[in-house]
């Protein structure tokens, strides 16, 4: 466990680490980085290479500890950026941990397996750092997905993958993660894993998970409320839909009269799989020329943007578990101002 602090900086390009310049004229170093967490500009699918372009240049920058978890898709408003999480040596009012799942084999991914695993290495996280899961406002994950290529390699094993369909694995990768945080969490109990994943309408209000193909395991944050004092604080809580301003406006107001403003929001976004929103149809996923998650980001993008003033924010599509269905999780980061000591 750290004590933290949160900066976040846009990029010319998912290839651009000139932020790190600007992380050392705040006062840090590269040596202090617990996790980069990036919206680059690619499509969020399958075939996103800016996720994995933008990985390929931080890694070598970051400590071998920290994580990357970047998330693909800022369309709309939606500003491609990256976020730091760093060590401060005082308590701020919010603390974090990092780490890693071992590497999936092909089969596991979005299986039982594989929200198991996540299970055990949050809980795992959760003991070692001295957090308890009422201090928890947020579980961020970056997942692996199925290739065809991986899928190939299953079949000619004889082994049953939980889809044969690649970008289906997305959503099945996020599902399992977020069981897994879930669990970890009590949100779920243990022994409902089994149900949990034959049904996809168990989740978290905590988790936020983004699948790609630029990694074989889990790279996972967990972001927490510490006792000591500090100006940062999170509030989280979850949209009931895609157009849930209520929620939003509700926690805003939080903020303000604490007299805060806005760090980072952390969103999930999803096309509401029964089609419609508040009893109106909708065609997201019905689209045959763009996405559903692209809809949903830019549409739950440009509504919290437009209530927060800031196009530098982490949105990410698919919210299968995370969050109540054609929802989505939610935790804004905020800053207050300090305190005198008397």
């Amino acid at each position: 466990m750290a004590h933290i602090n949160i900066l976040k900086y846009g990029v010319s390009s998912p290839a651009d680490t000139s932020p790190l310049q600007e992380l050392k004229a705040a006062g840090y170093q590269s040596s202090d980085i617990l996790a980069v967490i990036g919206k680059s500009e690619g499509n969020g699918c399958v075939n996103d290479f800016s996720r994995t372009l933008s990985t390929h240049v931080w890694d070598p920058v970051i400590p071998d500890s920290a994580v990357t978890i970047f998330s693909g898709g800022t369309e709309g408003v939606l500003s491609p950026h990256v976020t730091f999480i760093v060590q401060e040596p005082k308590p701020t009012g919010l603390v974090a941990v990092v780490g890693r799942t071992r590497e999936f084999k092909p089969h596991e991914i979005g299986s039982k397996e594989h929200a198991t695993e996540v299970a055990a290495s949050v809980k795992s996280m959760l003991s070692q750092g001295g957090i308890s899961k009422d201090q928890v406002h947020l579980v961020l994950i970056k997942c692996p997905l199925l290739t065809s290529a991986k899928v190939e390699a299953i079949l000619a094993a004889s082994q049953t993958p939980v889809t044969t369909d690649t970008y289906e694995s997305m959503a099945k990768s996020r599902y399992a993660s977020a069981v897994g945080i879930a669990i970890a969490l009590e949100e779920i109990e243990a022994n409902g894993l089994d149900e949990a994943m034959r049904n996809v309408d168990r989740w978290s209000s905590k988790a936020s998970c983004s699948s790609g193909a630029e990694l074989e395991d889990c790279h996972i944050l967990i972001l927490a409320s510490h006792t000591s004092p500090g100006n940062l604080r999170a509030a989280s809580a979850f949209m009931e839909d895609g157009i849930d301003a209520g929620t939003l406006i509700k926690v805003l107001d939080k903020i303000r009269n604490e007299r805060g403003h806005v760090v980072q929001v952390f969103a999930k976004a999803e096309a509401d799989p029964r089609g419609k929103i508040r009893g109106n149809r909708h065609t997201m996923n019905t689209d045959s020329d763009i996405h559903s998650t692209r809809h949903a980001r830019a549409a739950v993008g440009g509504l919290i943007a437009g209530l927060v003033g800031d196009t530098h924010l982490y949105v990410s599509g698919g919210a299968e578990g995370q969050g109540p269905s054609g929802g989505g999780s939610l935790c804004m980061v905020y800053r207050v101002a300090e305190i005198p000591v008397e």
